[in-house]
């Protein structure tokens, strides 16, 4: 009976020659002897607890991480890939005038999208009058590849004007731009970079990231392959504009115009502009542009189409005579003959507010 009450509070019979030896032994002894003392086996009962326990914290890390990644921002198809019907639905219905920027960049960006593994970058060059949609197509392309659109984290956009303002820093801005995109695309390879008011970018700066653009496996242990680089500039405006008028002279649809009509005369109109940044620039003379895209400068019809849209946009009923009424307001080009609308659709936001 004393037994079994001793057992009950802890003191338990010395079975074990080992253990019996020990309570013979000073304490420090004992420890410094259990210390080192060879591991007996574990019970597979044990065993199989630890390794059901091991399986469950894996699991539970996994639904952890899945959950994080659904509500925070990260490079993986959840929050990055292309909506292709989505983006050629918004080309169609809310760009006008523009039928050869409407095809190139839709078979550009989805043809690049669906290649798991390009050779270089995509690289395309926006060019064209000021409001006839270069911005608003970036944002496009945007909005359907990043779940974020243009606030997701791996969307960068440059402006001439506020990142390079000052010509004696060159050195400098060359320096933090290669930092920049590299650092980027060692976080996420499928960034995307847009270089706005190009034709405002000081020569021979962009020329820093060529080796970016190029075909390389991988620079520095960095594969650059996957990125998205657009270009927008207001460069070479002026030679698209005389192709333009000149179909319209001769009574041609705008619509007959092709890429072939104006690549070339864009391409070496942009190249050889002393004041814009990409005068004389490798990018150009390597042939790592993809693809010159030229913006048509839009008429009246295509400023009326603006008008309906934005009033659409802030949720009132389009009126058509309203619409009519902005569009005639515009400046046009030539002044004889007011073809195109000098300022395109930019300005229909805030003037649309003066006329309802």
């Amino acid at each position: 009976m004393s037994g079994y009450r001793g057992e009950a509070f802890g003191i338990y019979k010395l079975h074990s020659p080992i253990i019996a030896e020990e309570a013979t032994r000073p304490a420090a002894a004992v420890a410094a002897a259990r210390l080192f003392r060879p591991t007996e086996a574990i019970e597979p009962i044990s065993t199989s607890i630890a390794v059901g326990m091991a399986v469950a914290l894996t699991g539970f890390l996994a639904s952890y991480q899945n959950i994080l990644n659904y509500f925070h921002e990260c490079c993986r198809p959840e929050w990055i890939s292309l909506n292709r019907t989505g983006l050629q639905h918004d080309l169609k219905t809310k760009l006008f005038g523009q039928h050869i920027a409407s095809r190139i960049v839709l078979k550009a960006v989805s043809g690049f999208m669906a290649n798991k593994n390009p050779k270089k970058p995509l690289v395309l060059s926006l060019h064209g009058w000021t409001g006839t949609g270069k911005n608003f197509v970036s944002q496009l392309i945007t909005e359907n590849i990043y779940k974020e659109g243009m606030d997701s984290s791996f969307v960068h956009v440059f402006t001439a004007q506020h990142h390079f303002p000052n010509s004696n820093k060159i050195k400098t801005y060359k320096s933090q731009l290669k930092r920049w995109i590299k650092g980027n695309v060692t976080n996420c390879a499928h960034s995307m970079f847009i270089f706005d008011e190009m034709d405002k970018m000081h020569p021979g700066l962009i020329d820093s990231i060529k080796p970016f653009l190029d075909y390389y496996e991988k620079l520095d242990g960095v594969s650059f392959q996957k990125a998205i680089f657009i270009f927008l500039s207001n460069a070479g405006g002026e030679s698209i504009v005389e192709t333009a008028l000149n179909f319209w002279r001769a009574g041609r649809d705008r619509e007959e115009i092709e890429l072939k009509d104006l690549e070339t005369a864009l391409s070496l109109s942009v190249f050889n502009n002393k004041k814009s940044g990409f005068w004389h620039t490798s990018l150009i003379d390597k042939n790592l542009v993809d693809f010159f895209v030229p913006f048509l400068p839009l008429e009246y019809r295509h400023v009326v189409q603006c008008v309906l849209a934005e009033m659409e946009a802030k949720n009132l009923k389009p009126k058509k005579s309203v619409a009519e009424q902005v569009a005639r307001d515009l400046v046009y080009s030539p002044k004889s003959e007011r073809v195109f609308a000098v300022t395109g659709c930019k300005t229909i936001g805030s003037k649309l507010d003066y006329y309802i």
